[in-house]
């Protein structure tokens, strides 16, 4: 078609596949054109913007039945949640849509588009400050982690790999989702202060704090015996390096990740709560956090080295100026911002790319299956 108004004009059902930013202008140029009695939806992952275009330039006889798949172009979406929203539709239209996206073969999940921001800020948001700052931490200190022994072992693998996959991306994937979904903004400010305020615990040696304060979170996010773990250990994830492992694991304070418990115990949020929409990144991700948390013996170990061992306090202060400046750019609003600074460690990275996928990838397909499993 020369244009998208003939699309719009044509089709029955139309998919509108736009970053969230730009959904509003794409809708006001190409709604009008709508089919009558079409069935239109969009695929951001922030709902708020979406529909409320929808709403001001569609027909009114025009159904409005969204959706979003919970995970990445690289991920088999077989069994992987796919969230539809049912705004405005028959029974009919929004049978045709599940029989339309039934050949994804993915879990069908029901929700508001309320419901949807609030579970994707619960389960993306935060996951995603967390490995940009790691991507920013590891640049601004002109290091690639897996030259390092510093950075060895399953858990570091899962932190290496998913960085680099996302930096793989396209930067408005995660710039629309942060910025423009409002329970997102407030997660990414609660991760920076969570990990500032622990930093600065570390720093003052304030050890008694410290180690209560981490007790308390994980008490509070790990209250119940949730069975088996949701990620494969440490020696099994060994293979999944992007260097080679030496003989001897380094310690390291694992700053992230008991910043990202402080974070859900200071929101009252229950991860276990948004597994049916979670993310394979999600997962992993908390599936490392609930490993290091329900390991005493390694919670110790990192809550020592945080304030005993200084060796990755050159990293951990990266750490901390990048989840502060992640922050700040998304609550401002910062489009141009957020994409120079991620193009700019996007750049950094770019040459291991290849074999950065490669193996995320295998990660992914081997803890959904070890999940799946359990």
């Amino acid at each position: 078609m020369p244009n998208g108004h003939l699309v719009s004009r044509a089709s029955d059902y139309i998919i509108y596949s736009v970053e969230a930013k730009n959904i509003d202008a794409v809708v006001e140029t190409f709604g009008p054109s709508t089919k009558l009695g079409a069935i239109v939806g969009g695929q951001t992952s922030c709902k708020a913007p979406e529909i409320t275009a929808f709403e001001k330039h569609l027909p009114k006889d025009v159904s409005i039945v969204s959706c979003h798949s919970l995970h990445g172009p690289g991920v088999d979406p077989r069994g992987q949640p796919l969230v539809l929203i049912r705004h405005r539709a028959s029974d009919a239209d929004f049978a045709f849509v599940e029989r339309a996206l039934s050949c994804l073969n993915s879990k069908h999940v029901y929700l508001t588009r309320q419901q949807h921001d609030r579970i994707t800020a619960d389960t993306q948001a935060v996951t995603h400050a967390a490995f940009l700052s790691m991507g920013a931490a590891w640049s601004a200190n002109n290091q690639f982690p897996w030259e390092s022994p510093r950075y060895i072992g399953g858990i570091e693998n899962v932190k290496i790999n998913v960085t680099l996959r996302i930096y793989a991306n396209k930067w408005h994937v995660y710039a629309g989702l942060a910025i423009l979904n409002p329970d997102a903004q407030k997660q990414i400010k609660q991760y920076a202060e969570s990990v500032t305020e622990l930093f600065k615990l570390m720093l003052a040696g304030q050890r008694e704090e410290f180690s209560n304060r981490i007790h308390a979170a994980g008490k509070a996010v790990f209250k119940d015996d949730r069975g088996k773990d949701l990620l494969l250990r440490d020696e099994v994830l060994d293979r999944f390096s992007l260097g080679t492992i030496p003989e001897k694991r380094l310690k390291n304070n694992h700053l992230s990740l008991l910043a990202m418990v402080d974070c859900w115990w200071k929101l009252g949020i229950v991860p276990y709560d948004h597994m049916i929409c979670s993310t394979p990144l999600f997962r992993m991700w908390l599936g490392i956090t609930e490993y290091l948390f329900r390991n005493p013996a390694l919670l110790e170990e990192c809550i020592d080295t945080a304030i005993t061992d200084n060796t990755f306090r050159a990293d951990d202060l990266e750490f901390t100026f990048a989840a502060r400046d992640w922050s700040s750019r998304v609550s401002l609003g910062h489009f141009d911002g957020y994409r120079e600074k991620f193009e700019q460690i996007q750049n950094y990275f770019a040459p291991r790319f290849p074999e950065a996928t490669r193996l995320g990838n295998e990660m992914i397909k081997t803890i959904l299956e070890k999940t799946r499993e359990d």
